[in-house]
């Protein structure tokens, strides 16, 4: 199945916080394209290997409000396993007036001599929180809490 790559994920400029952006061809790829900057604020991704799956669930009354709980469940599990995660899977479902994103994520426990600890992230916030459709698909950002 041939797919268009414009998944990408990065920061924007923030007084005292980090702005993180993701950017896919669907919203899913988005929310996973944001999970990744997430991770990256924290860690070096690419050293991270998808050795164990945890199942993650959000919900919430719409699609920007969903990714702010998406980020902030990811990091309720990277502080209860003591993991960081590296990729991650999304399935998002608009049931009557609630957006329910199911999801996986997958890392490894924590090791800092492999895993390049840089600055730990507190929380996602609703500061400059965006949804965007784009020509060819989606871009979500918002600003986490260092």
């Amino acid at each position: 199945m041939a797919r268009t790559e414009l998944r990408r994920f990065g920061f924007f400029e923030h007084e005292a916080d980090v702005g993180i952006f993701g950017v896919g061809s669907s919203l899913e790829e988005a929310f996973q394209e944001g999970a990744k900057a997430l991770f990256q604020v924290m860690a070096d991704i690419e050293n991270i290997e998808p050795e164990i799956r945890i199942n993650i669930k959000a919900e919430a009354p719409d699609e920007e409000a969903l990714f702010v709980e998406w980020l902030n469940a990811l990091l309720a599990q990277k502080d209860i396993e003591d993991m960081f995660f590296s990729d991650f899977e999304v399935r998002i479902q608009h049931l009557q007036k609630l957006f329910v994103l199911t999801g996986v994520a997958k890392g490894e426990r924590t090791n800092p001599q492999k895993h390049h600890l840089k600055i730990e992230v507190k929380a996602a916030t609703y500061s400059q929180l965006k949804v965007e459709r784009l020509e060819k698909g989606y871009k979500v950002q918002c600003v986490v809490d260092v």
